[in-house]
């Protein structure tokens, strides 16, 4: 594509120098990734600032820059009010509106988008669609996984490789969106069909305000639907939580609701919930059904309702989505039973917010048969105020709490431990920086007929400490101390 014919997307620029016909190869917001007629693109990130490399990029081989601010190169320079804003849409431009050929759906919320976008995947390959799924865990085409660096990557990465998409046959994308993702514009340009949300509660308070200005980001993902009837766009909307109205009032789509209360359109009822799996009713004006499946807990039972709802958007036929929510597995590290052998149950989960760590031990008391260890942590360098409401959440259901790192980043992990209990009074926890010895702790106190939650990390196979990426895995770690202990025996 001509770099004249790219930049002309761009209605308010000013250039500095001539803007040729020169062919852009690539656009680049890395100047290390830059090549021969690449256009790079400055942007002023959290930790490092585009507009610092522009003469590394032009050594590398740019034939022009995009910038905010004021740059000094040797190549024409096109300077835009906001260089976020300018390289979706050119990204967008250069890729060929790749979005809008593929079905995407987009799933927004505190807890649940994984496991959701997992239901969503089952579903829509049980139905027979080519499908591919961004998020926290990784990116998925068919049935290639490439590594993300951020739930929701940046406009470039979701451009790009939606045209990989388009190219690869997918039908349906079903992507992660975060508040972050929102507030700094990375789905801009992103063509979404339906919109999705699961629940608010309190996370990311190092970033927004406060929870109305975290609603507020989300409410984003359902304005940004636009204000056409004719194009068949959708918003699903948990009618359950208590920030429904936020994102029904920013949305001018049709909007499909789901819960457990009478108002919802597709309403779950007769739960029955037990440690390894679930079955529960859905009525709704268009269709009945019992579903039973292997994912235990109420939490997993929004997540299937929603899941459901938005199969119904696309037409998806009930008996479909009943049978692939029968077959699914779930997704690794969400309430994830790490040995099922031995008479003590070790379970894995992601819960990093107050509301999900909560969700899980609600689920787990109305299995449990004995006593309950919780190995818990919070991450550094974020929100510190649900510090102490997580230590709060692990207390209430737990019979003994195990408080340890988590991902403490560049944070003191002393620090952290002190944020979740210095207001503590009870007896019943106890304090272990080093994450591995903690969960020994517990494994090793842990009688038959207890089940122990390691809770925090989840899927992830890495403890990040002093900005160093370690190898650790909660699973591999509590099977391998389980079965020390009952070979021991």
């Amino acid at each position: 594509m001509k770099l004249k014919e790219l930049i002309d997307q761009l209605k308010i620029k000013e250039i500095k120098g001539e803007v040729s016909d020169q062919v852009v190869h690539s656009i680049e917001m890395d100047s290390r990734k830059v090549s021969d007629h690449s256009l790079f693109i400055c942007i002023d990130g959290f930790t490092v600032d585009g507009h610092d490399y522009t003469e590394q990029a032009t050594r590398n081989g740019a034939i022009a820059i995009i910038a905010e601010k004021q740059v000094e190169t040797s190549v024409p320079v096109i300077q835009v009010p906001d260089t976020s804003k300018a390289m979706a849409q050119l990204a967008d431009y250069f890729y060929g509106h790749p979005s809008s050929q593929l079905n995407v759906i987009g799933v927004t919320g505190t807890n649940g988008k994984t496991t959701l976008t997992y239901l969503l995947d089952d579903i829509f390959t049980f139905y027979g669609h080519k499908t591919a799924v961004i998020g926290t865990i990784d990116m998925k085409i068919g049935d290639q996984r490439y590594p993300v660096k951020n739930t929701t990557p940046d406009a470039l990465f979701l451009h790009k490789n939606f045209r990989k998409m388009v190219d690869e046959n997918v039908e349906t994308v079903i992507m992660e969106v975060s508040s972050h993702a929102l507030s700094m514009g990375r789905v801009h340009g992103v063509d979404i069909n339906t919109a999705t949300y699961t629940n608010l509660t309190q996370d990311h308070l190092d970033y927004h305000t406060d929870m109305n200005d975290y609603a507020h980001a989300k409410s984003l993902l359902f304005s940004q639907l636009g204000n056409r009837f004719d194009d068949g766009k959708t918003a699903v909307i948990n009618i359950d939580d208590q920030y429904a109205g936020v994102m029904e009032r920013a949305c001018a789509q049709p909007i499909v609701t789901y819960g457990l209360s009478e108002k919802a359109f597709i309403r779950g009822t007769d739960l029955q919930l037990g440690a390894d799996f679930s079955s529960f009713s859905v009525s709704s004006p268009a269709f009945t059904t019992k579903i039973e499946t292997k994912l235990s807990g109420k939490f997993n039972v929004y997540n299937m309702l929603a899941a459901i709802a938005v199969a119904y958007t696309y037409n998806v036929p009930i008996e479909t989505i009943k049978k692939a929510l029968q077959q699914t597995k779930g997704v690794p590290g969400r309430f994830e039973s790490v040995s099922n052998d031995y008479p003590v149950s070790v379970i894995v989960d992601y819960a990093h917010t107050p509301d999900s760590l909560e969700n899980v031990l609600q689920s787990i008391s109305e299995i449990k048969t004995n006593q309950v260890y919780t190995v818990v942590g919070s991450g550094g360098d974020r929100d510190r105020t649900k510090r102490p409401k997580m230590a709060d959440a692990a207390m209430k259901y737990s019979d003994h709490v195990i408080f340890t790192s988590d991902n403490p980043r560049t944070e003191d992990p002393q620090a952290i431990l002190d944020d979740m209990t210095d207001h503590l009074s009870e007896e019943s926890f106890s304090v272990i920086e080093d994450r591995k010895t903690a969960i020994q702790y517990a494994i090793d106190r842990a009688v038959d007929g207890d089940i122990v939650l390691i809770a925090g990390k989840g899927h992830e196979t890495y403890q990040e400490i002093n900005g160093v990426r370690n190898y650790f895995d909660d699973r591999e770690i509590a099977k391998a101390m389980i079965e020390e202990k009952y070979e021991e025996s």
